[in-house]
């Protein structure tokens, strides 16, 4: 059993996105506070959510503008007002993203105003900065120059700008210094505010499960400042793109079309890289799920051309010596493994040997045969299990749609009549013999498809739904399963 995983526990699933209040988007705010405290009544000890990198206009968090920035959009600009740096008139008509993203940039210029009079101030943003410059100088550059070239991908970009010639850079640096401050300044105050979250939640016995995409954006500032470490070409184009084979929910595959690692690169620099993205999220986060982690094994590679995921092959990953390599740098990790899809037993042993949790998802179980490893009693004590993750469907909306004999299926093991769903489905997660089981948000105010949060393979009408409002203490969402945590041994 993996050390950190030492009790049965229990957790909520909800990306912050989705968090209620005045902004076009939840923060990191007050109702962040209140999702907590509600979490740590209810007997959960673990808030899930999505990645919390800056994103593309798609909004997808798994395709981000850099690994280890925050996105600007989770900052709760009420702080901006507490500060000096915002009016009340100002938030009483941010309730878009463009709104939202001219107020940082009112909020960033006054800011810097005041930092010149303030020392104390100016210490703690020169401390930020010193010790994120690893990441933080490449990446308030990208950010620059994506605004001044009107947010073109990098290798659209001037030929010197593309390619990181270093006169080139010295003189952006130089002429676009608003812009670079700017960034900055949002991702001190993102931290700020992320740290003030994080002891929030501890003090409440509440801990935060991040996830860690496998691969990273083609557009995004870790490609443009480490384009050695990527199947880059000389134009900043994909030779070879990320994707999926055919598979039971795809004829044609996936073909993400994220840049693959040159994985023989990051061996030779001793996974520096890998080891610096790993430890910055593990300053925000207690514990990280590694999103398609088969492919730390082998990966289905697609050439770049190819417009889908039939064409392509398998090729080996030095996944045992990264983790080898994370462990003897960061110590024991709480990392889970997202092992769904097609898992050999190759993918089963490198999970295994390092003592990773796997993932098992109840709205995969039934309908089929008794060794379906999702039904509940083929579960294992090691493994973190989910009515269903944000890439499903709502238990009630996946329910409602499946053909007859699934529903039968899940019925009968479930023992339960169609009226007791989504909650003998919430039941049936809690009393599993998994060490940690996680609910998504949807399921707990009982939801149907439209509160589905994303649709793979598709770019519109994703990462969109967000709560009406916060449930209050007392309502059946949290009394409820309050019960069921005591009565599985979930909560203390």
């Amino acid at each position: 059993m993996n050390a950190w995983l030492k009790r049965r526990t229990s957790a909520v699933l909800l990306h912050i996105t989705s968090l209620p209040g005045p902004f076009h988007k939840g923060v990191l705010g007050a109702e962040a506070r209140s999702f907590i405290k509600h979490l740590g009544e209810s007997g959960f000890h673990i808030w899930q959510f999505l990645p919390l990198g800056p994103t593309h206009g798609h909004g997808s968090p798994y395709e981000s503008l850099s690994s280890f920035a925050g996105n600007p959009e989770l900052l709760d600009l009420r702080d901006c007002v507490k500060y000096g740096w915002l009016s009340e008139d100002d938030l009483s008509r941010c309730d878009t993203s463009q709104l939202h993203e001219a107020l940082r940039y009112k909020a960033g210029k006054q800011f810097w105003n005041q930092l010149a009079e303030n020392d104390e101030m100016a210490r703690k943003v020169d401390d930020f900065s010193n010790k994120n410059s690893y990441w933080l100088d490449d990446y308030a550059l990208f950010f620059a120059l994506k605004t001044v070239f009107r947010d073109h991908a990098w290798w659209q970009w001037p030929q010197d700008m593309r390619d990181r010639k270093p006169k080139a850079l010295e003189v952006a640096r130089l002429e676009h210094g608003k812009q670079i401050r700017q960034a900055v300044f949002e991702q001190y105050l993102f931290d700020c505010q992320w740290q003030e979250l994080k002891v929030f939640a501890e003090a409440h016995e509440v801990q935060l499960f991040g996830d860690l995409p496998i691969y990273v954006a083609h557009d995004s500032a870790d490609v443009w400042a480490n384009r050695e470490f990527f199947t880059i070409n000389k134009l900043g184009l994909c030779d070879e793109v990320a994707g999926v084979p055919p598979d039971y929910f795809s004829e044609t595959g996936q073909r993400w079309g994220n840049p693959l690692y040159h994985w023989d690169q990051l061996l030779a620099d001793n996974f520096k890289w890998w080891v610096q993205r790993v430890q910055r999220q593990l300053e925000r986060m207690h514990m990280l799920r590694i999103d398609h982690f088969r492919a730390l094994e082998s990966f289905w590679v697609i050439p770049g051309e190819s417009e889908d995921g039939i064409i392509g092959k398998w090729r080996k990953a030095p996944g045992d010596a990264l983790l080898q390599t994370l462990n003897d740098q960061l110590g024991k990790l709480p990392l889970i493994a997202e092992d769904l899809g097609i898992i050999t037993d190759e993918v089963t042993a490198l999970r295994l040997k390092f003592e990773l949790p796997g993932m098992k998802i109840l709205l995969f179980a039934f309908g089929g045969d008794d060794d379906n490893p999702y039904l509940p009693e083929n579960h294992e004590p090691n493994s973190v299990v989910y009515t269903g993750t944000h890439d499903n469907d709502t238990t009630l909306g996946w329910f409602n749609q499946s053909p007859p004999n699934v529903r039968n299926h899940a019925l009968t093991v479930l023992h339960a009549t169609e009226q007791d769903m989504p909650w003998a489905m919430i039941e049936c997660a809690m009393a599993s013999c998994a060490k940690m089981a996680v609910i998504p948000m949807q399921d707990l105010l009982e939801l149907g498809t439209e509160a589905k949060f994303n649709t793979p393979g598709t770019l519109h009408n994703n990462w969109c739904w967000r709560m009406d409002y916060m449930p209050e203490t007392g309502s059946i969402c949290w009394t409820h399963a309050k019960a069921l945590n005591r009565k599985y041994g979930r909560c203390d």
